[in-house]
């Protein structure tokens, strides 16, 4: 953590509002068959790409956020989220085409999501917008030298195959190295990439390949890095853990159980840790491990959250009964060890994040 504060992190991708509506359900409309939600709070988080500059912000490093958003309400209600997390909204293009977008979810008195609906474009960007856009990074670049550059996509329109293209061009004339968070959309557009990181379904629909097996794993990397000429490939699979890929090492780290409320920004917070391990120069298999363990905190909480520096110490400190910066270390019971049995072997095709 140490090590990390201060470095300068960019994010590039679609950035949106989190908007939920908490109440509590004690009777059924009149008007419809339907429950009628008695609202006692709202809270507006970010989500999307923001999140991810959140959880780097958390961790200690300087995001560098770059993103387009809505000319309108909506849009000026995401910079002041911006602006109350101490996150610099400069980089932040206001576009009058576009919308800006918000999900909202409504949360019933046992904390479940009982509705949820989005206001949102997902059409490209327009040409000129685009240019405005990789100009933009590439004045950022110039001035900052990130330590690493993170491609966060969810098909809302922003990283189009030419600002992918361009943004990765510009990042390996540097030598920063780059960490994409894909999509099915524009699964092929990110050559050159250093870190792939698809979750299952992505990547047994974009390659249309089955992942039923370790060994189907394996070769569902080989061929990533094959097409995209990626130096590491990282395959989220939900509950069962994370499986990681490289010319050096493969395997499976196991998940870390908790108890589950909420998996909203969890895979945020997975490709929030590899920018850390890039910029560090970490063993693959320790950030892999870092990443199943701020997975576990944040899904412990409701609703799309960060993770703190602080959290995922505790949390390590707490899996493997040591304290951070003892040599000593003892044996823990907060969560059972490691066996072979853990190594999961067979995978659901509709694992998701």
């Amino acid at each position: 953590m140490n090590s990390f504060a201060g470095s300068e992190v960019m994010i590039v991708g679609d950035v949106m509002i989190d908007h939920y509506i908490f109440g509590k359900i004690s009777r059924i409309s009149p008007e419809a068959p339907v429950p009628i939600l008695d609202v006692s709070r709202q809270e507006f988080r970010l989500g999307g790409a923001a999140n991810v500059a959140l959880n780097i912000k958390e961790l200690g490093a300087t995001p560098i956020l770059v993103s387009v958003i809505g000319d309108h309400r909506s849009g000026y209600d995401f910079l002041s989220l911006l602006r109350d997390q101490h996150i610099n909204t400069d980089s932040i293009i206001l576009d009058q085409s576009r919308i800006t977008t918000v999900k909202t979810r409504l949360i019933n008195q046992n904390n479940m999501q009982i509705l949820r609906y989005d206001e949102e474009v997902r059409d490209p960007l327009e040409k000129s917008v685009e240019i405005l856009l990789v100009n933009q990074i590439a004045d950022l670049i110039e001035e900052f030298k990130p330590k690493v550059l993170v491609l966060q996509d969810y098909n809302k329109g922003v990283l189009t195959p030419f600002v992918i293209e361009e943004i990765i061009k510009i990042c390996r004339q540097y030598e920063i190295p780059t960490a994409v968070d894909p999509k099915k959309h524009n699964f092929f557009t990110y050559k050159g990439c250093t870190l792939f990181k698809p979750n299952l379904k992505e990547a047994t629909e974009g390659l249309s390949m089955p992942a039923q097996t370790y060994e189907d794993l394996v070769a569902a990397a080989a061929r990533i890095e094959a097409l995209l000429d990626n130096e590491t490939t990282v395959i989220t699979l939900s509950e069962r853990g994370i499986f990681y890929h490289n010319s050096e090492d493969s395997n499976i780290s196991r998940a870390y159980n908790k108890n589950i409320y909420d998996v909203s920004g969890a895979g945020d917070t997975v490709v929030s840790i590899f920018p850390m391990g890039l910029a560090l120069g970490l063993d693959l298999s320790i950030s892999v491990e870092l990443a199943n363990i701020a997975a576990a905190v944040v899904c412990s909480k409701i609703g799309v959250s960060p993770i703190t520096s602080e959290e995922l110490i505790a949390e390590t400190e707490a899996i493997f009964g040591i304290e951070v910066g003892s040599k000593e270390t003892e044996n823990s019971e907060a969560y059972p060890p490691q066996s072979e049995a853990d190594t999961i072997h067979h995978f659901p095709e509709e694992s998701i994040d």
